[in-house]
């Protein structure tokens, strides 16, 4: 089967893209909005409406395929690429990949992925999110000429050897911490809350006080809530490294309050996320192998997850070759192609640590199928629901796409369905 046609829409994401250097740096909410100039380049305002490119593969059987290309919350920052503009990526798909595309037999998923990460304009590789939207077009494509789905071509082309079940759910709370924990715990979800720890002032505590305070009410709100005794949690708060800021980069200090942290959390797994910022990848690499052992003398059980500075292939390969991290978070629209994701999150697998299929709560519905998909294929330890800076939403989308895509694998293996 061949593709016939490439249309392109702009559509809605499920957040905002936020300036993350300007928060960090004391930006003060105004209602929804914050007040103050931005300071990453491309930002008109601290906190803007995200965009999202729709990517639509016509199908010589008369079938459409789609993705959708969307950026992170954070753009810009930790070493990622800049704001993404729908209207620009348009004009990219249309001039650069439709001709690529148009005529193409859908054969191989892992070579029809790979021609498009290989693609480079005048400016050089193509964004991040155009790569993330067409190849998840691609993939869409290639398990509708297959009469498979996503997750079964995702299997079968990298052998990832998993039976297709549901992977745990990691579902974040956005700033309303408090009322959306208790969702979750209603809802038993499997990873919680993210806690969106991103001030050190309003959100941290200057001795990390702030946070402590709510690890503790929110074992409590787990005890008191949770609908049965087996229902234990693992707990993960992303810091986006104001530990760090706070205790002045002394990683010594930072281990001793990360066990601090893992004390109150018990009975509950610990995973901390970004909690210090070391401004590269090299630098992060090093900060991240200091603070694992120093974790270890203590004997700590707190797991520490990296996701700023580790965004490409090639940066989670040089994390897990070093051993810089427990968990890795592969934020899927920053690897771009969503190969790129397979491979990585088969790498973090295979190599014995927590591979974490994320991403950020400003994509869309689409995405969120896609990559539902590709946890379950390639057993990712967990999963973000996604999209939006809450909960409910994100359970659904990703939840359902996961409890489809596994009963269809499960009549295929009972021989109900061809």
């Amino acid at each position: 089967m061949r593709i016939v046609s490439v249309l392109t829409r702009p559509v809605r994401t499920g957040f905002f893209a936020d300036d993350q250097a300007a928060i960090r740096a004391g930006a003060e909410h105004d209602g929804f909005a914050y007040s103050g100039v931005p300071v990453t380049p491309g930002f008109s305002a601290i906190r803007q409406a995200g965009e999202a490119l729709s990517v639509l593969l016509l199908l010589e059987d008369g079938s459409v395929a789609h993705g959708d290309c969307a950026a992170v919350q954070y753009s810009g920052a930790g070493g990622r690429d800049p704001l993404f503009g729908a209207e620009e990526a348009a004009r990219v798909v249309e001039e650069h990949l439709a001709p690529m595309l148009v005529g193409a037999e859908l054969g191989s998923f892992r070579e029809l992925a790979g021609r498009i990460d290989a693609c480079r304009t005048a400016s050089g590789p193509l964004h991040t999110a155009v790569r993330y939207g067409v190849t998840q077009a691609l993939l869409d494509a290639v398990a509708l000429s297959r009469r498979l789905t996503m997750a079964e071509v995702v299997r079968d082309e990298y052998a990832t050897g998993v039976d297709l079940e549901p992977v745990p759910m990691f579902a974040q709370t956005g700033d309303d911490r408090y009322a959306n924990a208790e969702k979750m715990i209603l809802k038993r979800v499997d990873v919680l809350p993210h806690g969106l720890i991103n001030n050190v002032d309003a959100k941290l505590g200057r001795r990390g006080e702030l946070l402590e305070g709510y690890l503790r009410w929110l074992v409590a709100r787990i005890a008191a809530l949770r609908p049965d005794a087996a229902y234990v949690p693992r707990l993960h708060v992303d810091t986006y490294g104001t530990v760090g800021l706070a205790f002045g980069g002394d990683v010594e200090a930072v281990a001793g309050y990360l066990a601090r942290l893992g004390e109150i959390a018990g009975p509950h797994e610990l995973v901390v996320e970004h909690p210090i910022d070391a401004g590269g990848r090299e630098a992060q690499i090093e900060a991240y192998v200091r603070l694992r052992s120093a974790l270890r003398r203590t004997g700590a059980q707190v797991k520490i997850a990296v996701d700023e500075w580790c965004n490409t292939l090639e940066d989670i390969e040089m994390f897990v070759d070093h051993g810089a991290a427990d968990v890795i978070h592969v934020k899927t629209p920053d690897l771009g192609g969503i190969g790129d994701t397979v491979e990585a999150l088969l790498l973090v697998r295979d190599r014995g640590l927590m591979a974490y299929c994320g991403g950020t709560c400003n994509e869309t519905d689409r995405s969120a199928q896609v990559t539902a998909h590709v946890a379950m294929a390639c057993g990712a330890s967990q999963v973000l629901a996604k999209p939006g800076m809450g909960v409910d939403e994100g359970l659904m989308i990703v939840g359902n796409e996961m409890a489809r895509g596994a009963a269809i694998a499960a009549a295929r293996r009972e021989m109900v369905l061809p």
